[in-house]
């Protein structure tokens, strides 16, 4: 019997947490699911399913992934835990929050409709036991796109006829994944012990179901990985190897409907001077760096198995801004790691007064399970590290806040977002969610989806204060 004769009229709501990459695996979920029978709801009260991608990175997102898997077993529908957080504890979570239903791995993805129906009539299905999915592919790059159709990467759903994937809102903004697990073993982090090796999607692949975005109401391509900078690194001179990102961002940006392509998490040590052109220079790309340098201390950098320095990263900054002065740079930054001195933190205070970043993340160290940095001596106090992030923040705060206010009388083109009792958008230098906003005056008849050429007239903290000039014609592909 097929899925879609076992759940007639079944009702299924998936709620995510965490990235962006997540919200990509939640609408390859849904087109999955839909595909299998299931009708999709956005109210888990009415649904028999409520499927929770949870986020399994710091320990408040892991906490954000319970609390929303306890409100959901409210409801009175069967819960299923899917994503980072059941793929990485599995049973261990199943046997600590007997709310949940189930708790599937990414193995289960496939399957998922057949699964969810499994548990909707009552049948137990055993939960996932983890693994280190590194070992899942070859340790050879080159060898792994043939060895990958025989494991399930979130997010590599495949395409041909149709793309396997359903939107789950209609911003004009999509996120679409190049390339899932990182290769990088910086100590601090896990996630390529549950997210695996690094695996570019086929650029042909990427290309269609921007096309397919196109026509579900996108006109913002936000790419997502782990770490984008090494896209096609796996796939072969043929298809652009190591080069193959500054190949691929042109046909995105020469996409039918779509007005804007921008690129998510770029490692400054992979981030190639032919890439930085591109990006910073190809009508339709985002002049926008989302660069991943979490510290700029030499010696806190070697500890987290990193590279780079202050000047090293100063001379990136440099570089962008001689191809695009009003390029937008944001970054993310850990303070407290252990062994970090005073020293290390003026340091990385005199990097970010230098670089003048739009939008800066801080956060405080805290061990991660099964990293490297777990078992590192010199941890610091936890009054020390808030002391820390207190400091940086503050400085991050003033920073930004004078990089906002220096783009006042510039000209800087607006998507449109939201339209209610305010206009809201973003500019080139602003990701969805993490990097300010635009508010838009005199904009009464603006739509959802609209770019616009806006002069920025005030600035609030890293928000603007714009006011319309002219719609963007259509760019020609």
């Amino acid at each position: 019997m097929s899925s879609a004769d076992s759940s007639p009229g079944r009702r299924v709501s998936l709620l995510t947490l965490g990235c962006a990459r997540n919200e990509v695996d939640s609408e390859e979920l849904a087109g999955r699911l839909a595909a299998g029978g299931w009708e999709l709801s956005a109210e888990p009260e009415a649904s028999d399913v409520v499927v929770v991608n949870t986020c399994g990175f710091v320990e408040a997102a892991k906490k954000d992934s319970v609390d929303t898997l306890l409100a959901a077993a409210d409801t009175g529908a069967k819960v299923v835990a899917v994503g980072c957080m059941a793929e990485r504890y599995g049973r261990e979570l199943a046997d600590n929050l007997p709310e949940a239903d189930a708790v599937l791995g990414f193995d289960h993805y496939p399957h998922l409709a057949e699964r969810l129906a499994d548990i909707a009539e009552g049948r137990s299905i055993a939960s996932h036991t983890p693994a280190d999915r590194r070992t899942l592919l070859p340790i050879s790059p080159v060898e792994r796109p043939a060895a990958a159709e025989q494991v399930a990467v979130p997010g590599h759903a495949g395409w041909g006829p149709r793309v396997l994937r359903s939107r789950l809102d209609d911003s004009p903004v999509a996120a679409l994944k190049i390339a899932s697990g990182c290769d990088r073993r910086c100590s601090f982090c896990a996630i390529p012990s549950f997210r695996g090796s690094f695996v570019s999607r086929h650029p042909d692949e990427i290309v269609a179901e921007a096309e397919w975005l196109a026509t579900q109401g996108a006109r913002e391509l936000f790419l997502v990985s782990e770490n984008s900078t090494s896209y096609g690194k796996d796939l072969g001179r043929e298809l652009g190897g190591t080069r193959a990102l500054e190949g691929l961002l042109p046909r995105l940006a020469a996409v039918e409907g779509i007005d804007r392509v921008r690129v998510s998490y770029l490692q400054p040590a992979e981030t190639r001077p032919d890439l930085v052109k591109v990006i910073a220079t190809t009508p339709g790309v985002a002049d926008y760096f989302d660069l991943s340098f979490q510290h700029s201390s030499e010696a806190v950098l070697r500890r987290m198995r990193r590279f780079g320095s202050t000047d090293a990263f100063l001379a990136l900054v440099d570089q962008i801004r001689e191809y695009a002065p009003e390029a937008g740079i944001r970054t993310n930054v850990i303070v407290g790691f252990p062994g970090e001195t005073e020293a290390d933190v003026a340091e990385l205070e005199r990097f970010l007064t230098g670089a003048r970043l739009d939008a800066v993340g801080v956060f405080g160290y805290s061990d991660e399970d099964g990293t490297e940095a777990e078992g590192f001596d010199g941890k610091l106090d936890e009054a020390t590290i808030a002391e820390r992030v207190g400091r940086v923040s503050a400085l991050v705060e003033e920073l930004t806040a004078q990089r906002a206010e220096d783009r006042i009388g510039t000209v800087v083109e607006v998507l449109v977002e939201s339209v209610g009792d305010e206009v809201t958008g973003r500019a080139a230098h602003q990701a969805p969610e993490v990097d300010g906003e635009c508010v838009v005056l005199d904009a009464d008849s603006c739509k959802a989806g609209e770019l616009l050429r806006c002069e920025v007239v005030d600035s609030a903290g890293v928000d603007l204060i714009v006011r319309p000039l002219e719609p963007v014609a259509d760019r020609a592909p």
